[in-house]
């Protein structure tokens, strides 16, 4: 029951339907809210101007600005209006559930009349809240509806439903839990309240008192008010009439109103209907069952990646870790060869230095020797030893000139390492895609010699660029609102050329186009700036066809 709720709130004042009303679009309005939004047109737009023309063969007109709300039989393409054409400087304003509404262009006169009976203004017309397709009233004004009897039923019995205990009615502040319910008064009492509005003496000891529960079910079992006749409220419905689409009373078939229709017994046609009704629901019901049951697999999907996720973290986790470690194996064995190569330059080096020493050493003896023979005045014992000690003295010098004084070893390392390809392997490091996707079609271009307009129409024409090797599975065409808004789509399907009707006189539109296919969507063509005729012509009636895919 609680999801029923939305079906049960105007969409106006976001409350549950007080007297509602059908509108002929089969949405539904409280009888105040409806007024509320009335909305006066110009008298070229009324009803009697149009019966005057000999165009009116309706008891509802409605206006051309539903010309936008529109399909293409040949595709799926769309559009919609969001304002009056009569009242463009009209604000929009939002109900409590979010549907865009217009509020009254006057203030409604003071009347101390009920909402049904009160006069509404001359050539007043509404808006549907949820539709938007508008109508201008005839003379009946609201009572030109049908109440929606059942929808009060339901509303009744889903806020009795939802009554956790019963109140008194009749309590002045802080109504106190019902102990009684009176069946022929139908009001529920509490204690005191019984005792003082509905003493137990006159009159009214003849009514029958009941358990506030026994009289919440016999309020659900108690008959309710039968739908009178639009036209003739005196008259109970008794006939339906197939061509029209709504019950009638006998008054209505004696003035002749359904002569050439089809009429049928009401009963009848509310049994066929119920059944049709409850066969219509037996498919819904099956769509509604695959929805549950695909909820639930979405839900277990979420639960399902949710797991996945943690499992490929981890797995991300551990080949990260395996390529870290194999990264530190690979830095210990350098760093041991880093280190070899600096064992072997020390030991080099040293080496030369303990050969440089000894030698060093050797070198300086000799020297010394050599000064204190020098020093020496025997010349014999002189000549008999300079000849070995000059000998000596070049043996030694030249033995220091074979490359004895230039290190053998360098103190550069002679390792690079090259890390470049490893750090451009790191960089590269992905997940493998185990499906390429196709790319997206190329932008559409428009063609500008075939695109014009005519009047409020405008045909566009377009084309996928001749390089293109990526197919499109369709087109979205997109205008304004003619005032520079926002953008919105007119038609979709495959075709390559579309004429809008419908569009405003002397405004200027821009449209654009682009092309989609499973992939996704290309970016839009260029802009084109549309105009459209100066001149000014009423249609009377709105075309079923307004948006032709040729």
């Amino acid at each position: 029951m609680e999801e029923m709720e939305e079906e049960l709130k105007c969409p106006v004042c976001g409350s549950f339907y007080r007297e509602p009303i059908i509108l002929p679009c089969s949405h539904n309005l409280c009888q105040a809210c409806a007024r509320n939004i009335l909305v006066q047109t110009p008298e070229s737009e009324s009803p009697q101007s149009r019966r005057a023309s000999g165009s009116g063969v309706s008891d509802y007109d409605y206006l051309d600005l539903d010309k936008m709300s529109l399909y293409s039989e040949a595709d799926s393409g769309y559009g919609s209006y969001g304002g009056f054409a009569s009242a463009p400087t009209t604000p929009c304003q939002k109900s409590p559930n979010g549907v865009r509404v217009f509020p009254p262009a006057m203030p409604p006169p003071a009347t101390h009349l009920s909402p049904a009976l009160a006069p509404v203004p001359r050539n007043s017309c509404i808006t549907c809240p949820q539709c938007h397709r508008s109508l201008i009233l005839d003379d009946r004004g609201l009572r030109g509806f049908p109440k929606n009897r059942v929808l009060e039923g339901v509303i009744d019995r889903y806020q009795q439903s939802k009554a956790a205990a019963l109140k008194c009615q009749l309590c002045e502040k802080a109504p106190k839990e019902a102990t009684v319910m009176c069946e022929q008064c139908d009001v529920f009492y509490c204690d005191p309240c019984r005792l003082r509005c509905h003493p137990p003496r006159g009159p009214l000891a003849k009514h029958r008192l009941v358990p506030p529960a026994q009289g919440r079910v016999s309020r659900r079992l108690s008959p309710r008010k039968v739908s009178t006749c639009t036209d003739h409220e005196l008259e109970n419905h008794s006939m339906y009439c197939v061509q029209c689409k709504m019950p009638v009373c006998y008054q209505c078939l004696e003035e002749g109103k359904h002569s050439s229709h089809e009429v049928k017994a009401l009963g009848a046609m509310w049994k066929l209907h119920k059944s049709q009704l409850s066969q219509a629901l037996n498919g819904l019901s099956d769509r509604a069952k695959e929805a549950k049951e695909f909820l639930v697999q979405l839900r277990n999907m979420v639960q399902q990646i949710q797991e996945n996720s943690v499992e490929f973290e981890a797995c991300l986790v551990a080949q990260c870790d395996a390529l870290i470690d194999a990264l530190n194996r690979r830095k210990a064995q350098l760093l041991a060869r880093v280190n070899k190569e600096h064992e072997h330059k020390l030991k080099v080096v040293r080496d030369q230095i303990s050969h440089c020493t000894v030698k060093l050493r050797q070198t300086t003896g000799l020297m010394e020797y050599c000064l204190e023979v020098i020093k020496e005045n025997d010349p014999s014992g002189f000549l008999q030893i300079s000849d070995a000690l000059i000998r000596r003295v070049h043996l030694t010098e030249d033995q220091w000139g074979k490359g004895t004084l230039t290190p053998r070893m360098t103190t550069d390392f002679d390792l690079s390492l090259d890390n470049s390809p490893l750090l451009q392997s790191i960089h590269q490091l992905d997940f493998v895609q185990v499906k390429a996707s196709s790319p997206v079609p190329a932008t559409p271009i428009l063609q500008l010699e075939e695109c014009c307009t005519h009047n409020n129409s405008a045909t566009l024409s377009w084309k996928q660029p001749p390089l293109s090797t990526v197919p499109a599975d369709g087109y979205i065409l997109e205008l304004d609102d003619g005032n520079g808004g926002q953008f919105r789509e007119v038609y979709v399907g495959k075709e390559t050329m579309c004429t809008v009707d419908g569009l405003h006189f002397n405004s200027t539109y821009n449209a654009r186009v682009k092309a989609f296919n499973k992939t996704g969507v290309s970016p839009y063509s260029k802009t084109l700036v549309l105009q459209t005729s100066e001149g000014k012509a009423l249609q009377q009636y709105p075309s079923e066809r307004e948006l032709r895919g040729i």
